[in-house]
C-alpha cells in the first residue's frame, strides 16, 4: 500500500476551512482538534503529514468492507453514469436488487425492505410501524443502549447522550438488559443473569400494562454502550414474552449487522427472528448514506391497503443501493463474513484474553467476530471502572491517555467511557489484527499505572 507524498500545506488548508465552517456532532466546537485525513485504503487511513493509522474503529464501526473497496467504488461510479437519483415511488434496478439481497440474508420472513438514509431513521420508522400495527404507544428499551440521535431514537437510547434531548413524554420506558460483569440482578452465572433479566422485563411489562406496549427494541449485541453479548436463551426469552403479549419485537442491527459479529446478522448466532430489524452502517460500509427496516409478513400486511404514513426523499437512493449491492456481493464472493468470524476466534479473542492476563487494568474481555471490548478497571476485585460513568475532562484523563498512546503507535482507537473497543473492518487480516494488538499491549501500560495496589 502506497501513501501519497506528504503535503502539510494542503492539510493545513483543509483544517483551517473545517475550523472556520464545519459544525461537528457530539462536540464542544472550540475544544476539538479534528485530524485532517488525506486518504484511506483497506484497514488504514492517513493524514497529510504522511502518518498512517490502522483503523481499529472502522470509523464509526461501519466500514465493514474496509476503505475504498474497488468493487464498491466502481459500482458507485457506474451507477452515477447510469442514473444518479430517482424518487422512491419508482422501481429502480439498484433499489430492487439491494432489497432482494438484503431480504435473502435477514432471518425468517423479514422479506420487505423499507430504505432510509441511516440507522436513526430506520429506528424511527420501525417504531412508527410497531405503533400503527399494534395500536399501542409505549416502547421499551434498555439502559446501556444507543439507537440514534433523532427524536424517538434518542429517547430510546439508554446512555447519557439521551439526557439533553429527552422530553419525558415520548412513551419510552427503560429497563435493565443482561450484563453479568456489572449485573443489576446480583447474578453470579450467565444462567442467573438471563433468568433474572427476563423476570425483570416481565415485571416492567406488568407494571406498565401489557396492552399499552407496542414494541420492545434491543440491540442484538449492544454496541457503543459496551459490546454486550446476550447470554444464551435471553433473546429467545424476549421473543416468547413478545409473542405472549402481542408486542412487536425489534432488533437493532445497525452496528451488529452485515458481518460484524461473524454472521450476516447477529441474530443468527441465537436463531431468533424479530418482527422488525433495523440496519445501516455495514450494509454498504457507509460509502453512501443508507439504512433501512426489514419487515415481516404480518406487519407488511398491515400496510397492504392502508398507506404507511412515512417516507424520505432519498429512500432507496440509487447510488446508495448500488453500493449496497456491490458490498453484499463482494462480502459473499470474498468470504468476508467468514473472515470476521475466523479473526475473532483465532486472533482477536485469544489475543485480547492474553492482554487481560498481562494488564491489571483489563477487567473483562467480551465480543464476537470483529466486535470486541475491554472493560477497563481501577481494581479488578471491586470492578471499579477506570473512569467514572460519563466522565469528561480531567476525570476522563486515563482513557484519553490510552487513546493518545494508541494513536502514537499508529492505531486509531474507539473508546467509550471506561471501555476500549476493538472493531476493525471485517476484511482485517490476521497480520493487521496482531499488529493492532501489539500496539494496544504497549498502550495499556499507560493505564495500568492507574490500577489500585
Amino acid at each position: 500500500m502506497s501513501i501519497p507524498t506528504a503535503d502539510p500545506a494542503a492539510g493545513q488548508a483543509v483544517k483551517a476551512a473545517d475550523r472556520a465552517h464545519v459544525f461537528h456532532s457530539w462536540s464542544a466546537q472550540a475544544l476539538i482538534d479534528p485530524l485532517a485525513v488525506a486518504g484511506a485504503e483497506g484497514s488504514y487511513f492517513w493524514d497529510y503529514e504522511g502518518n498512517r493509522y490502522l483503523d481499529f474503529s472502522s470509523q464509526l464501526v461501519n466500514t465493514n468492507i474496509g476503505h475504498q473497496h474497488p468493487k464498491v467504488v466502481a459500482a458507485i461510479q457506474e451507477q452515477a453514469g447510469k442514473l444518479c437519483t430517482m424518487a422512491p415511488g419508482f422501481a429502480v434496478e439498484a433499489r430492487s436488487e439491494a432489497a432482494r439481497l438484503i431480504a435473502e440474508r435477514t432471518p425468517g420472513d423479514l422479506d420487505k425492505i423499507f430504505f432510509t438514509n441511516g440507522g436513526a431513521e430506520a429506528v424511527e420508522n420501525a417504531v412508527r410501524m410497531a405503533r400503527l400495527h399494534t395500536g399501542r404507544q409505549k416502547v421499551l428499551s434498555t439502559y446501556r443502549s444507543y439507537h440514534g440521535a433523532t427524536a424517538n431514537a434518542i429517547a430510546l437510547t439508554g446512555d447519557p447522550r439521551r439526557w439533553p434531548s429527552e422530553t419525558g413524554t415520548s412513551g419510552v420506558v427503560h429497563f435493565w438488559g443482561p450484563h453479568l460483569y456489572r449485573s443489576a440482578f446480583h447474578a453470579e452465572t450467565e444462567e442467573q443473569e438471563r433468568e433474572r433479566a427476563l423476570a425483570h422485563l416481565e415485571q416492567v411489562i406488568a407494571f406498565e400494562g401489557p396492552q399499552t406496549v407496542a414494541a420492545i427494541i434491543l440491540e442484538t449485541v449492544v454496541g457503543t454502550a459496551g459490546i454486550l453479548v446476550p447470554p444464551a436463551g435471553y433473546l429467545a426469552g424476549v421473543r416468547e414474552i413478545c409473542d405472549r403479549y402481542g408486542i412487536v419485537f425489534i432488533l437493532d442491527e445497525v452496528m451488529a449487522g452485515f458481518g460484524r459479529t461473524g454472521e450476516w446478522f447477529a441474530a443468527d448466532h441465537w436463531g431468533v427472528t424479530p418482527d422488525l430489524l433495523t440496519f445501516a452502517k455495514g450494509v454498504n460500509s457507509g460509502y453512501v448514506p443508507l439504512g433501512g427496516v426489514a419487515i415481516n409478513a404480518e406487519i407488511a400486511a398491515t400496510f397492504a391497503e392502508r398507506p404507511f404514513p412515512g417516507g424520505l426523499t432519498y429512500s432507496g437512493h440509487p447510488l446508495a443501493c448500488a453500493s449496497a449491492v456491490a458490498t453484499i456481493n463482494a462480502m459473499a464472493e470474498e468470504g468476508i463474513v467468514a473472515n470476521a468470524k475466523l479473526i475473532g476466534e483465532t486472533v482477536l479473542g485469544p489475543g485480547l484474553r492474553e492482554l487481560a492476563e498481562r494488564h491489571p487494568s483489563v477487567g473483562e474481555v467480551r465480543g464476537l467476530g470483529v466486535f470486541w471490548a475491554l472493560d477497563l478497571v481501577r481494581d479488578r476485585a471491586t470492578r471499579e471502572p477506570l473512569v467514572p460513568y460519563n466522565a469528561a475532562g480531567a476525570a476522563n484523563a486515563p482513557m484519553a491517555e490510552l487513546a493518545a498512546a494508541c494513536k502514537k503507535r499508529g492505531v486509531w482507537p474507539f473508546t467509550n467511557m471506561n471501555r476500549f473497543h476493538v472493531v476493525p473492518p471485517c476484511t482485517v487480516t490476521a497480520e493487521e489484527a496482531r499488529a493492532g494488538l501489539a500496539a494496544l499491549d504497549e498502550a495499556l501500560t499507560v493505564v495500568d499505572a492507574h490500577v489500585a495496589g
